[in-house]
C-alpha cells in the first residue's frame, strides 16, 4: 500500500501535550484521541480534570478516552462516571485488572449497561478479550484496547493474537479494538490487514506516514548525507598513516 488514505484502521492519536494534540487534530486522519495517566505526568499535567476540560474543548468533534486511576473498583465507578459527564465524545477508560490482579469485569458490566462508553485498557491476551466482550452491554458502544506493542516487547508476534481478538468481539458489533503502543509504522498496516478497527500511536509514529511509499534508493542516499553532514558536523577526524 503506498497510500495512507486507502487504510480501513482508524488512526487515533496518543499523547498527553495539548500543542501536540491540536496539531494531529488539525489532520483530518486522525479519527480520535487516547490518553492515560503516564502520558499526562510525562508531559507535566497537574490538574487532571482542567487538563481533561481543555482538551474537550480543543477536540470536540472526535472520540477522546481519559483513565481512572483509583484501584479499588468502588471508587474507580465513581471516577469513571464523572470522567463520563465531561462530554459526550469520551471513552472512560477502565484498567482489565486493579494493581491485585482482579478482574474489572463486574464494573465494566455495571458502567456499559448505564450507557458509559468505555475503553477497557491494558489487555495483553485473548483470555482477558474473551471475558471482557462478554460483560459488554450490547447495544453501547466500547472499545477494547490490546497493547500489541508489549506482546511484541516479549518476542511474541502479536498479528495472529489480534486477528483472533478481531473474531471474538464479533460477538459485540458496537465494540472496537485498538491496536494500542505500536512500535513501528509498519503496525498501523499489520493492523489494518487483520480488520483492527483502530490503532491508536504516539505522534511522532504518525508523523512517518508521509514516508510511506517513498523511493528507497532515495531514502538510502538520505541516509548515507544524513551520516556525512553529522560527522562533518561534529568535526570527527581519523588520522591517517601515510603508505610505507
Amino acid at each position: 500500500m503506498t497510500d495512507p488514505k486507502a487504510l480501513k484502521v482508524k488512526l487515533f492519536a496518543d499523547g498527553a501535550d495539548l500543542a501536540g494534540m491540536k496539531e494531529m487534530a488539525a489532520n483530518p486522519m486522525i479519527k480520535g484521541f487516547t490518553t492515560n495517566p503516564t502520558l499526562m505526568r510525562k508531559a507535566g499535567v497537574t490538574d487532571y480534570k482542567a487538563f481533561a476540560l481543555e482538551v474537550l474543548k480543543a477536540i470536540p468533534d472526535r472520540p477522546v478516552s481519559f483513565e481512572v486511576f483509583a484501584d479499588d473498583f468502588a471508587r474507580m465507578e465513581q471516577q469513571a462516571l464523572e470522567i463520563a459527564s465531561w462530554g459526550a465524545n469520551v471513552n472512560v477508560k477502565i484498567p482489565v485488572t486493579n494493581t491485585k490482579g482482579e478482574f474489572c469485569g463486574p464494573l465494566v458490566e455495571r458502567l456499559s449497561r448505564a450507557g458509559v462508553k468505555l475503553n477497557v485498557t491494558a489487555l495483553l491476551t485473548l483470555d482477558q478479550v474473551r471475558r471482557v466482550t462478554e460483560r459488554l452491554h450490547a447495544d453501547t458502544p466500547a472499545i477494547i484496547s490490546v497493547f500489541a506493542g508489549r506482546i511484541a516487547d516479549t518476542g511474541r508476534d502479536p498479528v495472529p493474537v489480534m486477528a483472533e481478538a478481531v473474531k471474538i468481539m464479533r460477538a459485540r458489533p458496537k465494540a472496537e479494538l485498538i491496536w494500542a503502543s505500536p512500535r513501528e509504522l509498519l503496525n498501523i498496516f499489520q493492523a489494518d490487514a487483520v480488520g483492527c478497527h483502530i490503532i491508536t500511536a504516539t505522534n511522532d509514529i504518525l508523523k512517518k506516514l508521509a514516508l510511506v511509499g517513498k523511493d528507497l534508493d532515495k531514502y538510502s542516499l538520505e541516509t548515507v548525507e544524513m551520516f556525512h553532514k553529522d560527522a562533518t558536523g561534529a568535526g570527527f577526524d581519523i588520522a591517517v598513516r601515510a603508505a610505507a
